[in-house]
């Protein structure tokens, strides 16, 4: 995860009489949001919804590279060819599907069994654990995880993420500010971090799972492989499924509807088939 971001701490002058008063009205921190606001939106790749970016590329980039090698020197990264060869073949395609030559493609496949798990970090960090290849089952089915990971990373769902955070947080320093002299200010607050939390970051995280799979799917379709592979992937990932929160309170969409919305997309997706030769039926190496 990315490291905390430093903030500085609003500071309150202190009057003669003793008062606190805020330097900082509602009224500037309602205009200092919405310019902050309207500075930072872009547009998701292929989906074209608007987010909130407060966070730079460069940014970015540098936070990915650093997790990655903090991973890699925790993780036992293989180089056996059996593993390593349909991953970087996989990512060679879903590459050329993205065609983001500004960012520093790199993949390693961790030798993990028990580990159902494959990430993308900003900058293009990709790690895939050997654990997937029985959800994957085959080359399509692992590109369609793949291209769901990589949906992150161009999407920018990370930095969003962090953007989100701070946009939350300065809308509560001017909800603060604005409650001071009310007697109820700590129960408002209580609520406000409860409903930010509820109401609005967790239903952005699971938009951008949603979104990363609609993503995905086009990915895999222009990379030439079989994007109907995925309901197969997320069916056998749904029966791996331990106990579950209430899907409004989870970070993820259930696996249920996340089936049902990928069997929606599917025509547009494959609408963007590219054959490259191989579709991707070719089954993965046992673990």
């Amino acid at each position: 995860m990315p490291p905390h971001f430093h903030r500085e701490r609003l500071q309150l002058p202190e009057p003669d009489d003793g008062r606190m008063v805020p330097r900082l009205t509602r009224r500037d921190f309602m205009l200092g949001g919405t310019v902050l606001l309207c500075c930072g939106c872009t547009t998701v790749p292929i989906t074209g919804r608007s987010q909130l970016m407060l966070v730079s590329q460069a940014e970015e980039t540098t936070l990915g590279a650093q997790a990655y090698r903090e991973v890699l020197q925790k993780e036992p990264v293989t180089r056996d060819p059996r593993y390593t060869e349909p991953v970087q073949r996989l990512a060679r395609r879903l590459e050329g599907a993205v065609n983001r030559p500004d960012l520093r493609w790199e993949v390693s496949v961790i030798k993990e069994d028990k580990t159902v798990n494959a990430f993308a970090l900003p900058g293009g960090k990709i790690g895939v654990y050997t654990g997937i290849f029985p959800v994957a089952q085959t080359e399509a089915g692992l590109a369609i995880i793949m291209g769901h990971e990589l949906g992150h990373v161009i999407a920018r769902h990370g930095a969003e993420r962090i953007s989100q955070q701070m946009g939350a947080e300065l809308l509560g320093t001017a909800l603060a500010v604005g409650l001071q002299a009310s007697p109820y200010a700590n129960t408002i607050m209580a609520a406000y971090g409860l409903g930010a939390q509820a109401g609005v970051l967790l239903p952005y995280s699971r938009l951008q799972e949603s979104e990363a799979d609609r993503i995905g799917l086009v990915l895999a379709a222009k990379a030439g492989y079989d994007a109907q592979a995925g309901i197969g992937v997320w069916q056998r990932m749904a029966k791996l499924s331990g106990r579950r929160p209430p899907p409004f309170l989870s970070t993820h969409p259930t696996p249920e509807s996340r089936i049902e919305a990928i069997k929606e997309f599917l025509p547009q997706a494959m609408a963007q088939f590219s054959p490259q030769g191989d579709d991707g039926d070719t089954p993965l190496p046992t673990v």
